[in-house]
């Protein structure tokens, strides 16, 4: 209910919530209360499908009696537990101090496992089967929702398991990245870069910078516009992993392949986030996964 700037929503669930018991409780007097005279074969005269009838047989008490208790527990729930509008509940319970409990007991439980590793490199680390387990689980829970389950990326997010690094591979930048998370931000470059056919050119060269199939002669072209690309991926578009600038040289491509993806790089720019783990993961948890994201991409090193 924190969304809301008033109280009106608040003050709303809440009558609809009693209002509902009360129904039910109105309900249930009426239908005890209410006689229907029986006929001579005990039903209440409906008939359906041209032989269903129904009997006129009281309810069983018990089942009155529990639906009773049902609405008094209802009552005495609400009570105690947040579920009127905004009133909290007098046991003070809520669904994230419960998951925040869960969250600090498990932490607890594993601080012994994680002191152990804490002290060892990452290389090592990722050649130890129990960290290696550990990694795996954490990455599972907090990485493959984009990186995949086999870490191998998806288009927009990159792979894991090949050497190509924007910001850097070292178990060291690993932990950077894992616990302050990363903004890759390309801007529009069209304006400089000059006329539409100015950029088809220059796509052209980006794509003869790693064999890919191009217009040669459009490549020749667009060569001298590839310096205001300079700047970010150096003169041979080898990249810059200071500034998260991709190496144009490869036969590696994060956000899509082609002639026409590049003209829309160029033309539209590129934002990614990655958003920081310091606040979701101790640093101890980013240690043991920094080390198996790194033996991810160093499988003859590492070896659990």
């Amino acid at each position: 209910m924190s969304d809301f700037t008033s109280n009106f929503w608040s003050i709303f669930v809440a009558s609809i919530t009693l209002v509902g018991i009360l129904a039910c409780l109105v309900l249930l007097w009426v239908t005890a209360r209410k006689k229907v005279a029986p006929g001579s074969d005990n039903t209440t005269g409906h008939v359906w499908d041209e032989d269903l009838r129904e009997m006129n047989n009281p309810l069983p008490r018990w089942w009155m009696w529990l639906f009773v208790l049902t609405i008094v527990f209802s009552l005495f729930y609400l009570v105690a537990f947040p579920g009127l509008g905004a009133y909290p509940g007098q046991l003070g319970w809520t669904s994230a101090g419960d998951y925040k409990k869960e969250v600090a007991d498990a932490n607890r439980e594993l601080a012994p496992l994680y002191a152990h590793f804490s002290g060892k490199p990452a290389q090592e680390l990722a050649g130890n089967a129990q960290a290696h387990h550990v990694g795996e689980h954490l990455f599972m829970n907090n990485c493959a929702q984009c990186h995949g389950s086999d870490a191998r990326g998806f288009k927009g997010f990159p792979n894991l398991t090949d050497g190509d690094w924007l910001h850097g591979g070292t178990p060291q930048k690993i932990v950077e990245t894992l616990s302050q998370g990363r903004s890759g931000n390309m801007p529009a470059m069209a304006a400089a870069v000059g006329s539409p056919d100015d950029v088809k050119n220059l796509a052209n060269y980006v794509l003869s910078l790693s064999g890919a199939p191009h217009d040669s002669l459009r490549a020749q072209l667009g060569k001298s516009k590839f310096g205001v690309c300079a700047a970010c991926h150096g003169v041979g578009g080898k990249g810059n992993q200071a500034l998260g600038a991709p190496n144009l040289s490869d036969d590696i491509w994060l956000h899509g392949f082609g002639e026409q993806v590049i003209i829309n790089m160029v033309n539209n720019g590129k934002v990614s986030v990655m958003p920081g783990q310091a606040g979701k993961l101790s640093d101890a948890q980013i240690h043991v996964l920094a080390a198996y994201v790194w033996g991810l991409s160093n499988k003859a090193v590492a070896k659990p």
